[in-house]
């Protein structure tokens, strides 16, 4: 299996001046989505891990997070993609939890679910903690340049503060670019040798 794991906010959803608190809200990056409609398309299975300490803090509830969540599937499916499931931690940043990134205990579950090696999982996110979270499940990091990573180019030095190896990509569709013509050349038989299956390149609550 070829799994992709997303952050959302600032990944999918351009970041607001305070928490996405409600359906209406919620709006997707430019080409955020049709990216992840091609990495379906290629066999890969999305899913998107992210912290909404808001629900810890009594900003908003489930049935408003959910409907967010709704309305996220809908637009996805809307140009043929899908995102497999939403975990989230709902803790505040003051509480005592494993799923609250930048610890892995939330990455570690999607692993557990879907039984993937943690060296072949992609993490991909705009911000240090859902990397760093990454890094800690032992997967392989992109960095895309939105959010809170808008002022960044791909190709200057990785920021201080991120984990080693991360690769910086300007967006998710620059991610997708970059990611499905290696698996397409790893899968290409050489001429004259035997065909061998190569490794995939080097993934709360959930709403499904």
């Amino acid at each position: 299996m070829k799994l992709v794991i997303l952050d959302r906010d600032g990944t999918l959803n351009p970041l607001g001046d305070d928490y996405i608190t409600s359906a209406d809200e919620w709006t997707a990056v430019p080409g955020a989505l049709e990216a992840v409609a091609r990495l379906n398309h290629a066999g890969w299975h999305v899913v998107v891990a992210t912290n909404q300490p808001g629900l810890g803090r009594g900003l908003f509830d489930v049935m408003a997070l959910n409907a967010i969540h709704t309305k996220m599937h809908r637009q996805v499916a809307a140009v043929g993609g899908r995102i497999d499931a939403v975990f989230y931690c709902p803790h505040a940043a003051d509480e005592d939890c494993s799923c609250r990134k930048p610890s892995p205990g939330l990455l570690e579950q999607i692993r557990d679910r879907y039984g993937v090696e943690r060296q072949d999982v992609q993490v991909v996110g705009s911000c240090a903690v859902h990397l760093h979270a990454g890094a800690a499940l032992g997967a392989q990091l992109h960095l895309v340049c939105t959010g809170q990573s808008a002022p960044l180019q791909p190709g200057s030095d990785l920021p201080a503060g991120l984990p080693p190896g991360t690769q910086v990509h300007a967006s998710l569709g620059d991610f997708v670019d970059q990611l499905l013509p290696v698996v397409l050349a790893s899968a290409t038989p050489v001429p004259g040798q035997a065909s061998v299956s190569a490794p995939t390149p080097t993934t709360g609550t959930v709403i499904v």
